[in-house]
Parts: structure tokens; C-alpha cells; sequence
């Protein structure tokens, strides 16, 4: 697998627009509650999306063989993550979060080798490591007494729970049960391609959300204290951060595998430092631009040649699973 400009893009952008996703959810706090912002943003992201998919919706009969799956996707990729992000976000940084959500290659590789026979090679764990390095020269702003001294609140337990659920979602994408995968997939011809896909998944997931948000609400949430700002971040997390960041992880993850990915889910935290450093004034550190290197190190060396093993025939197999699957290129999906 070689890691193209193209590919590079595709798995750069969603981390930015993730990142801006973060510091928005912050921004919220006291305007917004967490679980209804969650709703309303797929509620709108949905709307977005049938003008699209909305042929994916002509047979049912396709969507009930398939509902459990459809559900677990729904309930992982949009009821369940950002539900807890936001939640997060009332007790946490943008920086914390993001940080947190940066151990999911870990998690990839655990699930991978738990569940689905994927054992990592020695590139990915020393790519993991620098990444990792990184991730630690952000979170203690470049001093190691910082890094000693930071603690971690209720809204970290959060945020790890959603990236174990994420980190579930993504392989779930590539690894789809066999009624998703080859001609039993319902094809883009039948309304099934990436539009469709994530209307299918937002549909589910607002199942969930819109759950979680009624019961919010009965515990006594404050109402929304709508603004120009509110309805500015509603627009920007409804398509910008749900609808193009979807569809670039989809495509990314379908060229370039869930592992690789994750990696590059690593330089969320790193926009998330720059963005919170624009919007409180202060200028990027000399430990951004060193914690940038090594995430991108990172990237570059889990990126090579794979050995022997499930690095070779095995992965090329996976590609061509993942050009069937959900998150394919006739699929759809992401964060």
C-alpha cells in the first residue's frame, strides 16, 4: 500500500474538520446541551443527506435483513461517539479530548488482533510509539514536569469509551457481515452508494440520539440559547464535520485500511492545539511543530512495506473487501 497525495488528503481533512468539531462542542458549553447538540446535528446532517441517498429508502424489505448491522453502525458512528464527545467536552479541553481519542491506534490493533485475526506488524507498533510521542509533547506542552502534572476528568472516561466504540465502527466498516460484502451488497445502482449509506447510518444513529437527547431534556437540561453563533456552529458540525469529513474518512479507509487510518487520526490533537490557540490568541509553540513531526513520522513508518504474513496476500485481499463494504468506494462512512 502506498501512501498517495490523494490518500494523504482524504485522511487529513476529517482530522482537521474533527478537530474544529472539538473546539465547536466546546464553544457550545451552556449554549447548547450536549446530547441535544449530538441530535440536532445528525437531525440536520439527515436532512442534508436525502436529497442524496433518499433512493437507499425505496425498499425496505433491504433495510430490515440487514437492520442489526445497519443499527450497531448507526449506534457506534453517530448515536454513541459524539454523544460522548460532547459530554466530554463539559468537563474537558478540546486538547484533553482529542488526546485522548489519539490512543484509538491502540485500540485498532487490539480489536484487530482480538476479533478479527489482524495481527499487528512491528512498522505499525513503532509508528504507534512515535505517534504516541507526539501526542504526549502536545499534552505536556513540550515539559515533561506539564506532562507529569496533567489529570484526567470524568470527560476523558468518556472520550475513551467513544474511541474503543469507534475503533469497533471502523473495523465493522471493512469487516461487514457476508450479507454486505460482493453481490449480496445492495449495489450504488439500488441507491446504496456513499449518500446512501451514511442516510442509512444517520437514520439509525438518530434513534439512539434522539433517546439520548429526550431523556436530557427530562433530566432537566437548560433550553437552547439560540444565536448567530449557535446556528453557524450547527451548520459547520452538520455538514462540514459530518457530511465531507464522512465521506473523505470512507474513501480513506477504504483505500487505505483502518489501521492506517488511525494513525492519522493522530493529528486531530494537533489541529485541535492550533484551532484552540486561534481562538484564545496565542501564537503555535515550537512543541507543535515537534510533536508534528513525529505524528507524521509515525504515519510514514506504520505507511511501509508490510512483511510477510497477513501483510501480503491477506492485505490485498482486504482491499477488496473494503471496495465492496459499506465504507468502499460504492460505500460511505466515517466519524
Amino acid at each position: 500500500m502506498t501512501l498517495t497525495p490523494r490518500l494523504a488528503l482524504l485522511l487529513t481533512l476529517p482530522p482537521l474538520m474533527w478537530a474544529g468539531n472539538a473546539v465547536v462542542g466546546r464553544l457550545m458549553v451552556g449554549q447548547v446541551p450536549p446530547l441535544t447538540l449530538n441530535f440536532v446535528r445528525w437531525a440536520l446532517t439527515a436532512l442534508v443527506l436525502l436529497p442524496l441517498g433518499w433512493r437507499a429508502l425505496r425498499q425496505p424489505q433491504r433495510l430490515w435483513r440487514r437492520w442489526p448491522y445497519l443499527l450497531t453502525l448507526g449506534l457506534l458512528g453517530v448515536g454513541l461517539y459524539n454523544a460522548l464527545q460532547y459530554g466530554a467536552l463539559v468537563t474537558s479541553t478540546p486538547l484533553n479530548v482529542t488526546l485522548v481519542a489519539s490512543s484509538m491506534p491502540v485500540w485498532m490493533l487490539a480489536l484487530g488482533a482480538l476479533f478479527f485475526g489482524e495481527h499487528p506488524t512491528r512498522r505499525q507498533l513503532a509508528g504507534a510509539a512515535l505517534g504516541l510521542c507526539g501526542v504526549m509533547l502536545v499534552i505536556g506542552r513540550g515539559s515533561l514536569q506539564a506532562l507529569l502534572a496533567v489529570h484526567f476528568v470524568a470527560g476523558d472516561l468518556l472520550i475513551l469509551a467513544a474511541t474503543i466504540g469507534w475503533a469497533l465502527y471502523s473495523w465493522l466498516l471493512v469487516r461487514p457481515p457476508a450479507h454486505m460484502r460482493g453481490a449480496e451488497r445492495p449495489t450504488a445502482a439500488e441507491g446504496w452508494d456513499w449518500s446512501g449509506m451514511l442516510l442509512i447510518q444517520t437514520l439509525f444513529g438518530l434513534l439512539a440520539a434522539g433517546t439520548f437527547s429526550a431523556v436530557e431534556q427530562a433530566l432537566g437540561a437548560p433550553p437552547i440559547r439560540w444565536s448567530a453563533g449557535v446556528l453557524a456552529a450547527l451548520v459547520y458540525v452538520s455538514l462540514g464535520a459530518s457530511v465531507v469529513a464522512y465521506r473523505s474518512w470512507g474513501l480513506g479507509v477504504a483505500e487505505g485500511g483502518p489501521a492506517l487510518a488511525s494513525f492519522f487520526n493522530n493529528l486531530t490533537p494537533l489541529f485541535a492545539a492550533v484551532l484552540s490557540a486561534l481562538v484564545l490568541g496565542e501564537r503555535p509553540q515550537v512543541y507543535h511543530a515537534a510533536a508534528f513531526v513525529l505524528i507524521v513520522g509515525g504515519i510514514a513508518v506504520s505507511a511501509g512495506r508490510a512483511g510477510t504474513g497477513r501483510g501480503g496476500g491477506a492485505q490485498r485481499k482486504d482491499r477488496d473487501d473494503r471496495a465492496d463494504g459499506p465504507g468502499g468506494r460504492r460505500g460511505a462512512t466515517g466519524r
